[in-house]
């Protein structure tokens, strides 16, 4: 089980990106790719493609995890800004930071052309739209940092559909992209099975380890696999405990598609100016009509449970703006780690030198997991990169002191709940598709009844680091919002960093198991 098994269906998930067994034995490789999204398959894909012997595991069906809640947008432009980025970064670590996206999305271009994989890329511009909140001086300040840094981008005065508010402005970002994620990563996987590479689905990774010169990874069923090197492509990795969740954040962002006529919309990329941001996008259907995919309204994992009408609200905001648009096909939740510093944590896990991790995506997930793909394979094949030093694991916030401070008062804040007094006596009021917390002594107990209506009750300490988990009525499951693991309603660790299921919990007596 993976995120898949979460309620919502996107877009892409129609896609099966390959059939792979679950690993039943012992094997032997070069190395071990943990995670089969867009970071584990274009880390694979390159390694394969020099000849590196490669294992991808998957604790759920390949490619059905966060790249599939994505809405897929290749970018240069920067989530946060390159002013924020030279702010707490530097120009060099800005300027290599912009180089290493542009060569991800030739990367991208590249490789669906040389394998004939037809995802539906395309070069496409990116608008950064001025929303009427915001002054100006957010575009003029990023203008200036873009062209210091020798990024295209050019400032536009032509409206947008996005536009409201009597303005008119936006930084126009040149050979951004698009692609279907799910139909990109089945083209990697058939490439990597054309290549020899073995992909094991169902396969759930304990633990990692060095041994005898060789990296050991273990799964939860006891068997192994024996590796050079060892890349941990888990969204949040699984194989440390602190020392990369202290530096980032996990958030939950929301997307919807909805048909649109052909042509009533530009094919670009959208992003406003508002915090939390809305992004647009096309994906073709017909040549009569689109898809247009909106997302936003993100928020902290765990501190909301309003899913429904967040999605709600970015419907509202769509049809205000576009006026064509048709039915709702779709809507659905994904989540993002946001790194407080700006750039991900991709290369060598801290204090190891055969251990590679990838994390910290913020909302740029498949741009950063392209890069990734380059990145940890020259790491591996010639033990340097050009953008190491920008993505090191092992950096320190050496600014920014403020967010991160206020980031990890989170789990303090999450610890406080156990001291707090129950919402509820007893769990039978429960229907189903709710969940909450319970008090059953000095324990705090994670209630749930599911859509079958069958009754759940679990330890509410995450199994990562013990903080209180949190119902999630849209996507059916508790969500930890100290670190981002997510569990499903019978317990089972969905998301890492997590592995372990939710403890079970002591029945009261006055509850009935099943109803």
């Amino acid at each position: 089980m993976n995120v898949r098994d979460e309620h919502t269906r996107s877009l892409w998930m129609d896609v099966s990106v390959a059939d792979a067994p679950a690993l039943s034995r012992t094997v032997g490789t070069d190395v071990a790719v943990i995670g089969s999204g867009i970071a584990g398959l274009s880390v694979a894909y390159e390694l394969a493609s020099h000849g590196r012997s490669v294992t991808v595991l998957d604790r759920g069906h390949i490619g059905s995890g966060m790249t599939a809640r994505t809405t897929a947008h290749l970018a240069t432009a920067l989530d946060d800004g390159y002013d924020e980025l030279i702010r707490v970064r530097g120009v060099d670590c800005a300027r290599l930071y912009y180089r290493s996206v542009e060569a991800a999305i030739d990367r991208a271009e590249a490789i669906q052309s040389a394998e004939d994989i037809h995802c539906d890329f395309q070069r496409v511009d990116g608008y950064w739209v001025l929303a009427p909140e915001t002054p100006a001086s957010e575009l003029d300040q990023e203008l200036d940092c873009c062209r210091r840094l020798g990024i295209l981008v050019e400032n536009c005065v032509e409206p947008t559909a996005f536009h409201s508010g009597g303005l008119a402005r936006s930084l126009r970002f040149t050979r951004q992209a698009r692609l279907h994620p799910t139909r990109y990563l089945a083209g990697l996987a058939g490439a990597l099975q054309r290549r020899g590479a073995q992909l094991y689905a169902d396969t759930c990774v304990e633990s990692i380890r060095e041994q005898h010169g060789d990296m050991v990874v273990t799964t939860t069923s006891g068997h192994e696999v024996r590796a050079s090197d060892v890349v941990v492509a888990t969204n949040s990795p699984v194989n440390v405990q602190v020392a990369i969740h202290t530096k980032q954040a996990p958030y939950r962002t929301y997307a919807l598609a909805a048909k649109i006529p052909a042509g009533a919309l530009e094919d670009a990329l959208y992003w406003d100016t508002l915090d939390p941001y809305h992004y647009v996008r096309l994906q073709p259907f017909s040549a009569d009509e689109d898809f247009v995919i909106i997302g936003g309204e993100d928020h902290k994992s765990g501190e909301a449970d309003d899913g429904a009408q967040r999605l709600a609200a970015l419907e509202r905001w769509a049809r205000e703006r576009l006026p064509a648009l048709r039915e709702v096909t779709h809507r659905w939740s994904g989540q993002v780690l946001e790194p407080l510093d700006f750039t991900g944590f991709v290369g060598r896990s801290p204090g190891e030198e055969h251990l590679f991790i990838v994390s910290g995506d913020s909302g740029q997930g498949i741009t950063n997991g392209l890069m990734a793909g380059m990145l940890i394979a020259d790491l591996i094949m010639t033990g340097a990169s050009p953008w190491e030093e920008v993505y090191a694991p092992a950096r320190k916030i050496q600014k920014n002191i403020g967010e991160f401070i206020s980031e990890n008062i989170t789990p303090l804040k999450n610890f406080a709940e156990y001291l707090t007094a129950s919402e509820i006596a007893s769990v039978e009021r429960l229907r189903p598709g709710e969940g909450r917390l319970v008090r059953d002594g000095l324990k705090k107990v994670a209630a749930c009844r599911d859509r079958n209506g069958l009754l759940h009750l679990h330890s509410a300490s995450c199994t990562h680091l013990g903080c209180v988990v949190h119902w999630n009525s849209l996507e059916q499951c508790w969500d930890c919002p100290c670190h981002g693991s997510q569990f499903a309603p019978d317990g089972t660790a969905l998301n890492g960093p997590a592995v372990s299921p939710l403890g079970e919990a002591d029945w009261p007596t006055n509850v009935q198991a099943a109803e």
